[in-house]
């Protein structure tokens, strides 16, 4: 039988739970995740998070943050409104809305186009700064790649629901909005993260809420991107425990994209 590696004289059948080296029951430290020798017991163990999987700094969110930007101060400067007032008076609104009679008439740059627009500066601010919790929640997390497909088929799925739902020109990020906060309870989901717990839950039927009491909100835009964001999250997640190649789920959700495009030509 084994000897405590701190007392030699004494016999245990006991191993660290951590480094494996035997230890008698002087020195053993009861864990959640087993008995702990002393060295190992003083080691604070790592918390699991969503930001677990890898070290990449959220430069595509900050990317996407910047056209956004970029592209509204072009609007507010050919005469859009500042505080959402009104029509859709800027040409750079009016040239890159969606809606049915504009794809209809082929124009579907729309598609992807209106979501990077916004009628307003607080339509703007209040999308930036949910980008900007999500993408640097979810980006490190998922990498850039995987993010990159979230957001635009959330995006094109947003504009499909608001083509599908709404009946006026529509703009705004919030599709692709929404959908990574679909996608961002499915990854919590599969690392064992409470929702609820972490606020993501709560922040969403707050949105939900919102979405179907507030007017002029384009409901069909954001249960669309919720809708495919949480798809998209479930086809690369999912998948990955069935040990099929990387680039399957990946082309699944490209697919979903062009399911997305070929369903807003098809009700317009």
């Amino acid at each position: 039988m084994e000897t405590c590696y701190r007392h030699p004289g004494r016999e245990t059948g006991v191993a660290c739970s951590s480094c494996g080296r035997p230890i008698c029951p002087d020195c053993m430290t009861a864990t959640p995740v087993g008995m702990r020798c002393p060295e190992c017991a003083r080691q604070r163990t790592r918390a699991r998070g969503v930001r677990t999987t890898t070290t990449e700094e959220p430069l595509l969110t900050y990317v996407l943050i910047g056209i956004n930007v970029a592209v509204a101060l072009g609007a507010f400067l050919s005469g859009a409104s500042a505080t959402g007032g009104g029509s859709l008076q800027s040409q750079l609104l009016t040239d890159g809305s969606v809606s049915r009679a504009t794809i209809g008439d082929g124009d579907y740059w729309r598609l992807l186009t209106a979501g990077f627009l916004h009628a307003g500066f607080f339509h703007l601010l209040f999308n930036m700064f949910a980008l900007y919790v999500l993408g640097t929640l979810l980006e490190p997390a998922i990498g850039r790649v995987r993010f990159a497909l979230v957001y635009f088929v959330s995006l094109l799925a947003g504009s499909f629901g608001a083509l599908l739902v709404d009946s006026g020109p529509t703009v705004g990020a919030s599709g692709a909005i929404f959908g990574l906060m679909g996608a961002a309870l499915v990854v919590m989901r599969s690392r064992g993260i409470s929702a609820m717990e972490s606020g993501l839950g709560l922040w969403l039927g707050l949105n939900l809420l919102i979405t179907f009491t507030v007017p002029n909100i384009s409901i069909g835009g954001h249960i669309g991107g919720l809708v495919g964001g949480t798809l998209a999250a479930v086809l690369l997640f999912g998948l990955d425990r069935v040990r099929v190649p990387a680039a399957v789920p990946m082309a699944l959700v490209v697919a979903l994209g062009a399911a997305s495009v070929a369903g807003s030509i098809a009700v317009s």
